[in-house]
C-alpha cells in the first residue's frame, strides 16, 4: 500500500498536493542538517582557539564579525525558508481546476463517514473507505461529530483539522491508481491510533462501477438461516447501524449497507472478512476497548444465522 510504511510520507508522493509538501519537507531537512554542520563546526573551532591554547587566537573584533555575519546568515536563511513555506501553502491551498466531485467526511470516535452525492438521488455513505477517480481533484468536506481530529493522506495532501460546528476543505489527487493510507493525527483519546482509513483511487470506469454498486440498496435475504439472521440484526443492530432496503436506518455507526466490499472494519483495527466481522461483533471490547460498540452475546447458532445476513451485504 503505497504511503503505508513509517516516514513513507517523506519519501513518496503520489499526487499535486502532496509534491510541493515532499519538496519542503526536505528542503527544511537539508537547511536543518547544514544549520547542524555549521554550529558543529564554530563550536569545534571555538575548542580549538579557546584561551590559552597554542597558535592564533580570535581577536574581539574577529568574534564581532562572526557574530554579524552569523546573524545575517540565519536572517536570510530563515526569511527564504519563510517566503517559500508561504509559496508552498499558497499552491496547495487549491486544485488548478475545479473537483471533479466531492465527498463530505465526518469524523467519529474513531472512525470516518465519507458522504457521496449528498444532494443526488443517489446519495450513500460509506465508512472508513473513500474512493476517487485517478487524475481528477476531489473536494473533501471535513467535519467532527465529537472532538477534534485530523485528516491526512500523507502521499496524498497534507492534514486538515476536523472540529466540532465547522466545515474545513481539503482537495486531494491521486496521479496514480492505488491503496492511500489514512490517519487521523490529532489525538483524540484511547483509540486514536486506530482511527484509519484507506483511500482509493481507480480509473474512471472502476469508479463508476463502484458508485453504482455503492449506491443500491442491499438485497433481501434469500435462505433461511440468512432471515433469521436479519432479524437478529433488526433486534441487536439496527439501532445504530442502517442497511438500505432494510427497515434499519440507525446513524450512529457506520452504514453496513455493502459492508463486505470494503477492505477494512473497525477503522482498520481488521481486515474485512467474515470471520472478523463476527469476531468484532462479539469481542469489540477487547479489540477497540473504549469504542461505542459494545460486545453482543450470540449462542452458536445466533452467530451463524447473523453471520449468513451479513455475508449478503457485499
Amino acid at each position: 500500500m503505497p504511503g503505508s510504511t513509517p516516514l513513507a510520507y517523506f519519501l513518496h508522493s503520489a499526487g499535486p498536493a502532496s509534491r510541493p509538501v515532499l519538496v519542503l519537507g526536505w528542503a527544511l531537512a537539508a537547511l536543518c542538517v547544514g544549520v547542524c554542520v555549521i554550529v558543529g563546526a564554530l563550536l569545534l573551532y571555538a575548542v580549538l582557539h579557546r584561551r590559552g591554547a597554542s597558535g592564533p587566537r580570535m581577536t574581539e573584533s574577529d568574534g564581532g564579525r562572526a557574530v554579524l555575519t552569523g546573524t545575517l546568515i540565519s536572517t536570510v536563511l530563515l526569511l527564504a525558508a519563510l517566503i517559500y513555506m508561504l509559496w508552498v501553502l499558497a499552491v496547495v491551498a487549491s486544485p488548478s481546476r475545479e473537483p471533479a466531485l466531492t465527498i463530505n467526511v465526518t469524523a467519529y470516535d474513531w472512525w470516518w463517514k465519507a458522504d457521496y452525492g449528498a444532494e443526488s438521488p443517489e446519495h450513500f455513505t460509506t465508512a472508513n473507505e473513500i474512493h476517487i477517480p485517478v487524475g481528477e481533484p476531489v473536494q473533501v468536506n471535513l467535519k467532527s461529530a465529537d472532538v477534534i481530529h485530523a485528516f491526512w493522506v500523507p502521499a496524498l495532501a497534507g492534514k486538515t483539522q476536523t472540529i466540532p460546528g465547522q466545515v474545513n476543505r481539503q482537495w486531494i489527487q491521486a496521479d496514480h491508481p492505488g491503496v492511500y493510507r489514512g490517519q487521523c493525527t490529532q489525538y483524540c483519546g484511547a483509540q486514536h491510533a486506530h482511527m484509519a482509513f484507506e483511500v482509493i483511487a481507480e480509473s474512471q470506469q472502476d469508479y463508476e462501477k463502484w458508485y453504482d454498486a455503492q449506491a443500491r440498496p442491499a438485497a433481501p435475504p434469500t435462505s433461511a438461516d440468512a432471515t433469521r439472521g436479519q432479524h437478529l440484526f433488526m433486534e441487536h443492530c439496527a439501532g445504530c447501524h442502517t442497511v438500505r432496503g432494510s427497515d434499519a436506518a440507525g446513524v450512529q455507526a457506520p452504514d453496513l449497507t455493502h459492508l463486505l466490499s470494503r477492505s477494512l472494519i473497525a477503522a482498520g483495527a481488521l481486515e474485512d472478512t467474515p470471520d472478523n466481522v463476527m469476531e468484532w461483533i462479539v469481542h469489540a471490547q477487547e479489540i477497540k476497548p473504549q469504542s461505542l460498540m459494545p460486545d453482543i452475546k450470540l449462542s452458536p447458532n445466533d452467530g451463524r444465522d447473523l453471520a449468513a445476513y451479513l455475508a449478503t451485504l457485499n
